[in-house]
């Protein structure tokens, strides 16, 4: 028996020692560099938002944005994927101000148990744009300093979630800001070179009002501030009236909007012989491309601006 009683200490001492040990361990991983499966889950709906919330995370958060190029905001349903992500997700981030229209309860769903916050409604509404009908415009990243703001509350969002990782967000945060600024001094300068008389950008839906608002641009949208809006025929006709009166020479279509409405412009004005030219493909409601510059906000900012600064003025230059 007392043998018996002497391998049963050990063995008790031995357990000890081992769970001793494993503590030991996990301390030491917790001390170390983040495992990339540890990394914040950050899921967002549009790709204005996750883009530079990956830049600001960096290596701490892994982003994924539910929709894609070519998706429409105002129109998508979430899938089954989609809530999945949404309910495994640390941190959701999305536009609000009713963008994405058909979300709405399932975010306020989600707010009883998740960490949740709207970029388009940390903004003081004083400085939004609102619609014929009041309807607040919810394309708030077209202002390059109303995204920064929104970024800016966003990022201590991140903050509050990740407190050992605030300054390390923050300096990321400070970057990323300084090429918003550089992308906003350029567009300045591209857009004081389009002719007065010809500051007028026609696109499928009403994207571009806080784009106008910033940079003085007169913005016609055939549809309303949501692309659930009908086209009619004295939308066209007015709009076709306008070009012809101030001699604009294009207008755009959008990489998210089908293109009928701004197809049946050109061909208005063309009978009444004006020569109107499709001046490209603008990025509103969706980015480009995952990989390409387009994919990025700043990219796809930069493109519109050079778009609508050929169209304009019917020039190649880059």
């Amino acid at each position: 028996m007392k043998k018996r009683k002497t391998s049963f200490g050990l063995w008790i001492f031995a357990l000890t020692m081992i769970v001793s040990l494993m503590g030991c361990a996990s301390s030491a991983t917790q001390m170390s560099e983040k495992n990339p499966d540890e990394a914040i889950q950050i899921v967002t709906t549009i790709a204005q938002i996750g883009e530079p919330m990956e830049v600001i995370g960096g290596d701490r958060v892994k982003v994924t944005s539910l929709m894609g190029p070519g998706v429409d905001p105002h129109l998508y349903k979430a899938t089954q994927g989609d809530i999945t992500k949404l309910q495994n997700a640390d941190i959701i981030l999305y536009s609000g101000l009713h963008l994405e229209g058909n979300m709405g309860d399932i975010f306020s769903k989600l707010k009883e148990t998740k960490h949740i916050f709207a970029l388009g409604e940390s903004i003081d509404e004083g400085r939004l744009l609102k619609g014929d009908e009041g309807a607040i415009d919810p394309h708030i990243w077209f202002d390059l300093d109303l995204w920064k703001d929104a970024l800016d509350n966003a990022t201590e969002e991140l903050k509050d979630f990740s407190p050992d990782d605030a300054d390390y967000f923050e300096q990321n945060k400070q970057e990323y800001f300084k090429k918003i600024e550089e992308l906003k001094a350029e567009t300045i300068e591209k857009m004081s070179g389009v002719p007065e008389e010809q500051r007028v950008l026609v696109t499928a839906h009403d994207a571009f009002g806080y784009f106008g608002r910033m940079f003085d641009i007169e913005v016609v949208g055939l549809q309303g501030l949501s692309t659930e809006d009908e086209v009619g025929l004295s939308d066209i006709q007015d709009t076709v009236d306008l070009l012809i009166e101030k001699q604009v020479p294009a207008v755009f279509v959008e990489s998210s909007i089908n293109q009928n409405s701004i197809k049946a412009v050109i061909e208005g004005a063309s009978e009444k012989g004006l020569d109107v030219t499709l001046g490209g493909e603008l990025y509103s409601d969706a980015m480009g491309q995952a990989g390409t510059e387009e994919g990025t906000y700043l990219g796809m900012y930069h493109h519109n601006v050079t778009t609508i600064y050929n169209g304009l003025t019917r020039s190649g230059q880059k």
